[in-house]
């Protein structure tokens, strides 16, 4: 009898469930690995994100290679014939896969129609599992973050002091809002150089097929981490030379800083290079090790992983088939060609969307405050943005991106996720960031030649779903500065939005 074991692009970890299985029948298994070519070009995913994935791939097979592994790796067209191939060659009996994190692949495996039993392992990717995720969520009404990332807390033992929270609160979100105001001196950020693997594979995504499909991108210098040791250096780098400051500014925007200070770990940790309670017990440690550090920057930084990932990827888990399909606004505009070539005159979309142009990244406040924020005032249909979402960042995959484009970014679900729509007029981005100074839109005017697109749409926004809106209590306030606005105005205010999507 012999085992088979299919590890996935995103499943780059030793002690990944599948392998796991097999580790004591090692001689008796076989592993593959598969570059599809056809997959990589279901979306125009960014270059960057393709080197990313398949060296790391290519690394992680030589490194169980090493351990003794039995290692088969193909670049093929499709899925499908190089694993029936491999299946017949090796005579196995059994192929063992670890559940995709996403839904879409793990029907694509369903339909294989391979000659041999395929067993799904548990995913162990996440801190929570699926169950215990499901377990939680079925019990409640209201599906609120805070609820979870408190429980997740209190599981996990982390940043606790006995029962209690840390420094005597659960959330020190209001002391990390802080404008970039004044100089600011910006830590530098930790990149690799291409080694001969990874450079192998950017010169095969340099052949014209893959240059016409995916024009959009740059693909070099390329200078991400493709290994978990990469990986596990980001985040000793980050502990190092970031954390301690990382909360006061975490949301804020300066024109040509791509990273701030952020721990650039998201794409690691989605490929499976590095787990994400490691991630969170190495902040946890380093604290207890520095207890000069503000608690509010590893408080900061702790929920955005245990709290708010693992919140995304239980939701995904646990709603239904159609929650991808969803659009509560009924919004149905095209997107923007600006998405993709980054030429538009406001500054703000122009500097974050060129940057991801660069290197696939943007931080999670210009993705939520500039990118979906436009996108849900302008009414541009979710599922669009969706899919440039998945192509364009370099940690994308179905299931972080339906609920924070779907869910966070649109409220296209009607508010499953989110207590109320994130909308923000330019006040919000001239106050968090430095775009609007060198923009030639005023952020202060909504009416007028020069009125920023951001002022327009959010209140054409608020008028159009008026009725929808008027019972989320979060809304009342807001609602009532529109009603304020002398109907002339406000009248000004719908054709400015009605002649941009018809320009």
């Amino acid at each position: 009898m012999t085992n088979g074991v299919w590890v996935l692009g995103d499943q780059l970890w030793t002690e990944q469930s599948a392998l796991a299985n097999c580790a004591e029948e090692k001689s008796q298994s076989q592993v593959i690995f598969i570059e599809s070519l056809h997959h990589a070009q279901e979306l125009p995913y960014h270059l960057q994100k393709l080197v990313l994935v398949w060296s790391a791939m290519r690394h992680f097979a030589q490194e169980l290679e090493q351990a003794g592994w039995s290692v088969t790796y193909k670049i093929a067209e499709d899925f499908h014939s190089p694993l029936i191939e491999w299946i017949e060659q090796n005579k196995i009996t059994e192929l063992r896969v670890m559940t995709p994190s996403d839904r879409p692949f793990a029907k694509l495996i369903a339909r294989l129609n391979l000659p041999c039993p395929v067993t799904f392992t548990p995913n162990n990717r996440f801190i929570w599992s699926d169950l215990d995720f499901h377990d939680w969520a079925s019990k409640r009404k209201h599906l609120i973050m805070e609820d979870f990332y408190r429980e997740g807390r209190q599981r996990f033992d982390i940043l606790m002091v006995g029962n209690q929270p840390a420094g005597g609160r659960w959330n020190f979100d209001r002391d990390n809002r802080k404008p970039p105001k004044g100089k600011l001196t910006i830590p530098e950020a930790l990149w690799f150089e291409p080694d001969d693997i990874t450079t192998d594979v950017i010169n095969s995504l340099n052949s014209a097929a893959f240059k016409s499909s995916h024009e959009y991108w740059q693909l070099q210098p390329f200078r991400w981490g493709v290994t978990r040791q990469q990986a596990l250096q980001v985040l000793e780098f980050f502990i190092q030379t970031r954390l301690s400051d990382f909360g006061p500014y975490q949301d804020a925007m300066v024109t040509k800083e791509q990273t701030m200070w952020h721990a650039m770990l998201s794409p690691y940790l989605n490929l499976g290079l590095i787990h994400p309670l490691e991630v969170v017990e190495a902040a946890q440690q380093a604290y207890s090790q520095n207890q000069q550090w503000e608690l509010s920057s590893v408080e900061g930084f702790i929920r955005q992983v245990l709290g708010w990932r693992e919140y995304m990827h239980g939701i995904y888990i646990y709603m239904g088939e159609d929650y991808p399909e969803r659009n509560w606004f009924n919004h149905t505009q095209p997107l923007p060609d600006f998405y993709w070539t980054g030429q538009t005159q406001m500054n703000c979309l122009h500097q974050i969307l060129t940057q991801v142009k660069e290197i696939g990244y943007a931080h999670h406040i210009q993705r939520l405050m500039v990118l979906n924020n436009f996108g849900l005032i302008a009414g541009i249909s979710p599922q669009e943005l969706e899919d440039w979402f998945h192509a364009a960042f370099i940690d994308a995959y179905d299931w972080v991106m339906q609920t924070n484009v779907i869910g966070m970014g649109q409220f296209a679900d009607g508010g499953a996720i989110a207590s109320k729509p994130y909308a923000a007029s330019a006040n919000y981005i001239n106050n968090m960031s430095d775009y609007c100074k060198h923009c030639i839109y005023n952020p202060r005017s909504r009416t007028g030649d020069n009125a920023c697109p951001f002022n327009f749409f959010y209140w054409d926004f608020l008028a159009r779903h008026y009725d929808k809106l008027k019972n989320n209590h979060r809304m009342s306030l807001i609602l009532r500065n529109l009603e304020r606005i002398p109907p002339e105005e406000l009248q000004q205010i719908r054709q400015l939005a009605a002649a941009w999507h018809e320009a």
